[in-house]
């Protein structure tokens, strides 16, 4: 069974459709740059382009980088504030004339991981990571996601984390793999342990194709931490996995 997914990001808007049987994407993803100022209509422009690319008619998941409840976005991280309270379902769904379902990324890329990749099986407290242009984050207990944390936002060293230990953070100051692993992940991966005492870190978004020069670098914490197996494309797979089960 395919359906259509497509993950908003702060950079980019990327989509294909999804095989659910096999937790993959069906074709090759297609990416457009997310516009400056990301605002819905901008946005959406982007989001019609993903999905026509591939001549899609059917159900299509759309994940978003803040809050979601139902359909609706009560906040905005990494574009416009335009999207508060903004029936982003509706908005994308009347455009394309075919139903859509939201969720926030982090949550769409936890729930595809826990079905297809690096959590599946895994009891306890399980918690995954996009480090990206910001920080998305998904809870999970005994296999059960606790939606909408946005743990990315949580204050480290006076800062919201992602400011200081997200992927865009590492590349606008020049760090070094090890220098963000050791002083910035480590030290937030050590704060959220401290809070929620996981057993499994998975990290996800674009670092995961690159674990290995990172992860070693990073001592101290008790849980285990493993790179996410979808990488990148985990949240078109979350997104496509929720538009099913609606």
């Amino acid at each position: 069974m395919n359906v259509f997914g497509v993950d908003i990001g702060g950079s980019g808007i990327k989509g294909a459709p999804v095989d659910l049987d096999r937790g993959d994407l069906a074709q090759p993803r297609h990416k457009v740059l997310t516009p400056h100022p990301a605002t819905p209509d901008g946005v959406l422009e982007g989001v019609v382009e993903v999905v026509r690319h591939f001549d899609w008619s059917g159900p299509i998941g759309v994940t978003f980088p803040g809050v979601v409840t139902g359909s609706v976005i009560r906040t905005a991280a990494n574009v416009d504030t335009s999207w508060v309270d903004v029936d982003a379902g509706g908005l994308i769904g009347d455009r394309l004339g075919m139903p859509v379902t939201v969720m926030n990324d982090g949550d769409a890329a936890g729930v595809a991981e826990m079905e297809f990749g690096a959590g599946r099986g895994r009891r306890g407290v399980v918690m995954l990571l996009t480090f990206g242009t910001g920080i998305g984050s998904a809870l999970f207990s005994d296999g059960v996601l606790v939606p909408n944390t946005e743990l990315g936002h949580v204050e480290l060293h006076g800062h919201d984390a992602e400011k200081r230990a997200s992927s865009k953070a590492k590349e606008d100051e020049d760090l070094s793999w090890s220098h963000w692993a050791r002083h910035r992940v480590q030290k937030y991966l050590a704060h959220l342990e401290m809070l929620f005492s996981p057993e499994l870190f998975i990290i996800g978004g674009g670092v995961s194709r690159k674990s290995e020069k990172f992860l070693p670098h990073i001592e101290g914490i008790r849980a285990q931490i493993v790179p996410a197996q979808l990488q990148n494309n985990a949240g078109i797979v979350g997104a496509a996995m929720t538009a099913a089960r609606q």
